[in-house]
């Protein structure tokens, strides 16, 4: 964790409020970190209905493949999350870490090993000493309360410069329903099902199934629609949580994604995924600049969206972003280079609202002097019309600074 907050970072951290059946717990480990918290405990009064996407990564973490396993059987009383190590790519001793750490955590909560759900995220390739926690997370079991969110999205920081955690109110027939989100995340990121660790909670009363088709179709236009670096973590995972709790309230049972009635939490909900990815993406490691790209006029949404990531990706266009250089020619090779339809003598570019290329040369009216006052901006907007059919997709990266490359130099030591 860098001490240095991004100046991207919003200028107050959110203030959740309890949310019925859910308590949290933080520690201090010592699992990589000194004198800071690095291990939380997320305890399920009754057992909570659980959704999931995860890294789509060929190396994925012991944690994933955990979760994976147990995300069949549709119920969840605990969640333990640890920075400092991944756990992945340890082989044997790592699937036996997990093994122990959710054997702890049930004994401790007084449920199934079916009902544990993990995350691990730091350092690939270290063996993790779970038992050296274990106590630990037995006391975390006992401490529990309503009130711990913040902290909950402090201890699972790894280069983080600030927590990540946002909450929003919805109607589901006529009752009011809270959704909660914390958050990790700013380097090793790139869009594959989840790009981080990321954690909601509603006390609305939603089957599994349901759950899980809202989880897996807010997460396209989300968290799959942001990237640092193009790199996709062994450990990414993103869960949603619904504890029920607002069945006492007279919510309605909700066993259908597609019911009208969660039309309004649907929205929220979307909106809730798009705020933590969104600030994912402001403290991106070194970053100085957001910058939000629109692709339209391409042969469809998807191959709108290869071309906006063609761009987002590119460390020429991200390297120009961070000189407030306004090299569009750079755009115009992300384009070029991403493998879907584009006209070449149709291609339109926007820096903002400064239009820089039009027809496939550069805008006769181009001013180079309002095209670089466009990219001093904190948050620079970036649009493209590849002239092709109707297309359309918007992505979110950030600019790539030298203090990236500084802190993934020595990320280890």
């Amino acid at each position: 964790m860098t001490e240095n907050v991004s100046p991207l970072a919003p200028e107050h951290i959110a203030e959740l409020p309890a949310l019925e059946g859910v308590r949290i717990a933080t520690a201090a480990a010592g699992i990589k970190y000194a004198d800071r918290t690095d291990l939380m405990l997320m305890v399920f009064d009754r057992p909570a209905t659980v959704a999931g996407v995860f890294t789509q990564s060929l190396c994925a973490s012991a944690p994933v493949d955990f979760c994976r396993a147990n995300l069949a059987g549709g119920a969840a009383r605990a969640l333990v999350v640890n920075s400092g190590n991944a756990n992945a790519f340890t082989g044997k001793k790592g699937s036996e870490a997990a093994r122990i750490t959710a054997e702890t955590a049930a004994a401790a909560v007084g449920c199934k090993l079916e009902e544990v759900f993990l995350a691990s995220t730091g350092v690939i390739g270290e063996p993790m000493d779970a038992g050296a926690f274990a106590d630990t997370l037995t006391a975390l079991a006992k401490s529990a309360d309503d009130a711990g969110w913040t902290d909950a999205a402090r201890a699972i920081m790894t280069t983080d410069t600030y927590p990540k955690v946002t909450t929003r109110t919805a109607v589901i027939g006529g009752v009011e329903v809270r959704i909660n989100g914390i958050a990790k995340g700013a380097g090793m990121i790139a869009p594959d099902m989840a790009t981080m660790l990321s954690f909601v909670v509603t006390d609305a009363d939603i089957s599994g199934d349901a759950l899980q088709s809202l989880l897996s179709e807010g997460v396209d236009s989300t968290f799959n629609a942001i990237t640092v670096d193009s790199d996709t973590s062994t450990s990414d995972t993103l869960m949603l949580f619904a504890t029920g709790a607002a069945a006492e309230r007279g919510a309605p049972r909700i066993s259908d994604a597609n019911d009208p009635i969660i039309a309004d939490f649907r929205s929220v909900l979307f909106d809730l995924l798009k705020d933590l990815a969104h600030q994912i993406v402001r403290d991106g490691e070194g970053a100085r600049k957001m910058v939000e790209i629109t692709v339209r006029g391409a042969a469809s949404d998807a191959a709108a969206k290869t071309i906006a990531l063609s761009i987002a990706n590119s460390p020429l266009v991200k390297t120009a972003v961070a000189g407030e250089d306004a090299n569009w020619g750079r755009i115009v090779m992300a384009v070029g280079k991403a493998g879907q339809q584009a006209h070449r003598d149709r291609l339109r570019i926007w820096f903002g609202d400064i239009r820089v290329a039009v027809d496939g040369e550069r805008d006769p009216d181009y001013s180079e002097d309002a095209a670089a006052a466009v990219m001093k901006r904190e948050k620079i907007d970036i649009a493209v019309d590849v002239g092709v059919s109707d297309g359309v997709a918007t992505v979110w990266t950030c600019d790539l600074t030298k203090d990236y490359v500084a802190i993934n130099g020595d990320y280890r030591s």
